[in-house]
């Protein structure tokens, strides 16, 4: 690929947004996860969400048809209601993400997802992957030349939130970490 192609090519992803106060109170409990523990380096508080779909790479003059879609995917579709369930290192082998699960009242996150998943299939513009859907927040990533196989934390913050709002991410890499920038967001009900 070209210079001038790759420059034009965009990370993009759609997300659940948290809201503030669940957001909050998951950043607390990754602070506590995290503490004392050099091998992991926390996600920054305002890139705390539940990834839908994540598209890769797609040249930016697509994204206002992506959006386009998303939007009439999502068209009535009901705000998910979610909770923390627990906590676990991903995946198991050779971990490189803390992650908090999340319990999908309903499955009405697995719907948004499958609503996305399935028109921008067949609009050519995603690929499924292989694994189910998992409802997630990733609190934190395991530095590169870390070795963890356990963390030992308290339970994830009680209680459920309604995740109201879908947005499109571009996700710029830097060495510290993912940036992700909102390009366009939506609000289920």
């Amino acid at each position: 690929m070209s210079a001038p192609a790759a420059a034009d090519r965009l990370r993009l992803f759609l997300a659940l947004d948290l809201p503030a106060g669940a957001r909050a109170a998951l950043a607390g409990w990754r602070d506590a996860a995290v503490r004392d523990r050099a091998g992991l380096r926390p996600v920054a508080d305002e890139a705390l969400h539940v990834t839908l779909v994540f598209l890769g790479g797609r040249p930016q003059a697509a994204v206002r048809r992506i959006w386009r879609i998303a939007e009439s995917s999502l068209a009535g579709l009901p705000a998910p209601e979610l909770s923390p369930a627990g906590y676990r290192l991903v995946p198991s082998r050779r971990p490189r993400v803390l992650a908090v699960d999340l319990e999908d009242a309903g499955g009405r996150a697995s719907v948004v997802h499958e609503a996305l998943a399935s028109a921008l299939e067949r609009a050519g513009l995603y690929e499924p992957e292989r694994r189910t859907f998992w409802p997630h927040v990733t609190a934190a990533r395991v530095r590169s030349r870390a070795t963890l196989r356990r963390v030992e934390a308290p339970k994830p913050p009680v209680g459920s939130f309604t995740a109201t709002e879908v947005t499109l991410y571009r996700s710029d890499l830097h060495p510290a970490g993912a940036r992700y920038v909102a390009l366009e967001r939506l609000e289920l009900h």
